[in-house]
């Protein structure tokens, strides 16, 4: 605990820190400097390296990424994308800060730095250079691995790098969705961008260790905050919560520099976090951060978090204005048919949507002329079956080797039984990159 600066007692929350982006000043902060799991907000560092290697030369937005066996073996959330896929650096950059899958991200790091080993390093390398003292990185995504560890100031101090250093990427991170074909991949940071004046940004994250995770910035009025929020105890609360640290940080100037604050040693959460930090539910988010009931005891000005629009490009959505406060029932967001209004409790603890839901596009390929890395092949193994994705018939026919280099791998068609959805249909036939093993797995 850091006895010089304000401290609230969010009990659901287990870590925060606010920010100016240009100063670096801490504007409040809870447990900011206690150790805990970083999940997807780990791919924050891995978009920095990224961008780093791109303005350095080594590689451009248009170099070819591929999804190879080692990066499709990551668990959820993915894409998927069969091996041998190709997509370009920029793509995989959409995907990881927006989608958040994890396979990609193990893609982009062997496209990058040639393993995901090698990546790793260079993330911890970066992590060395910002100051990050209290961060370890031991994979590109943020899975769960209790060795991967960063704190709230950590996390602030690089969000405010990747602003600085990286203005390219905002009009990245700042987007609610991607269009693939006729599908709509949503970000989870979405209603945060769409109500919050001023949201610009940045990443979300989740395990059940960390509980629900979020690096987020906003500007108003020519000034950027950054808030880190860790362990809320669900994606409503973590969105309510900034929200909240914005509304507030926007009316404080003055705080010590955030590489002020000295390591604290406390240990992460126990494992488990998810499942002792309960959702507080729909009565428990309203009592919390309903707008429309801001007290002097809270410091809110619920007036700030309705200002009009400030960043560029907001596009103010007509009749999106909100209700004059009303003395309102412990009710009054129930529907008739018993069912909690979601949208109204939304309208009323984050805000109205201010800005209209636009996915912007995501392709597959590479330009023309950009040849994609020669394929390595090797003997492939048919993946053992999922519940519920067909039966792997278990029989020496199992392994598909391939004698000659441009050859693909081919699958027997009697090998698997598909069920309804499954992803192995009948022969599978695909060439296959083989990456440096992935340092997990060893």
């Amino acid at each position: 605990m850091i006895g010089f600066l304000p401290v609230s007692a969010y009990a659901a929350i287990g870590a925060h820190i606010v920010i100016d982006a240009e100063t670096g000043r801490v504007l409040d902060q809870k447990d900011a400097t206690r150790k805990w799991y970083p999940a997807s907000l780990t791919k924050i560092m891995s978009a920095y390296v990224t961008y780093k290697a791109v303005r350095e030369g080594r590689i451009s937005l248009n170099s070819p990424v591929v999804q190879s066996a080692n990066s499709l073996a990551e668990p959820p959330s993915k894409m998927g994308f069969k091996v041998g896929t190709t997509f370009t650096v920029e793509a995989a950059l959409k995907i990881i800060m927006i989608k958040s899958a994890n396979d990609i991200s193990v893609a982009l790091a062997e496209a990058v730095a040639g393993s995901e080993q090698a990546f790793i390093d260079m993330m911890n390398a970066e992590a060395r250079r910002m100051g990050l003292s209290d961060t370890r990185f031991y994979n590109p995504h943020g899975l769960p691995d209790n060795r991967q560890v960063s704190t709230a100031r950590d996390m602030a101090i690089l969000a405010q790098a990747f602003w600085r250093d990286f203005p390219e990427a905002r009009d990245l991170y700042q987007q609610p969705g991607l269009k693939f074909g006729n599908k709509t991949l949503r970000s989870a940071n979405r209603e945060y961008l769409l109500r919050v004046p001023g949201a610009n940004g940045m990443k979300t994250g989740y395990i059940c260790n960390s509980g629900f995770n979020v690096a987020a910035t906003a500007t108003r009025r020519g000034r950027t905050l950054i808030a880190v929020v860790l362990g809320a105890a669900s994606g409503l609360e973590r969105i309510a919560h900034t929200r909240e640290l914005m509304d507030k940080g926007f009316r404080i100037r003055q705080g010590p520099l955030v590489t002020s604050l000295p390591s604290s040693g406390t240990p992460p959460p126990a494992d488990g976090y998810c499942r002792r930090n309960a959702k507080p539910g729909a009565e428990g988010i309203m009592a919390r951060y309903d707008m429309q009931k801001a007290s002097p005891k809270r410091g809110l000005a619920s007036a700030l978090s309705f200002a009009a629009p400030t960043s560029a490009g907001d596009l103010v959505l007509p009749g999106a204005q909100p209700k004059a406060p009303q003395n309102e029932t412990p009710d009054s967001w129930t529907l008739p048919n018993g069912k909690t209004d979601w949208g109204l409790i939304l309208d009323r603890t984050i805000g109205p949507r201010r800005i209209a839901f636009n996915p912007i596009p995501l392709t597959l390929g590479t330009p023309s002329g950009v040849a994609a890395p020669r394929l390595e092949l090797a003997v492939i193994p048919v993946p053992n079956a999922k519940p519920g994705f067909g039966r792997v018939v278990q029989n020496a026919s199992e392994t598909a080797a391939v004698s000659r280099p441009g050859a693909a791998v081919e699958l027997p068609a009697a090998v698997i039984t598909p069920s309804p959805g499954a992803i192995f249909r009948g022969s599978v036939g695909f060439a296959v990159p083989v990456p440096a093993p992935s340092p997990r797995k060893n």
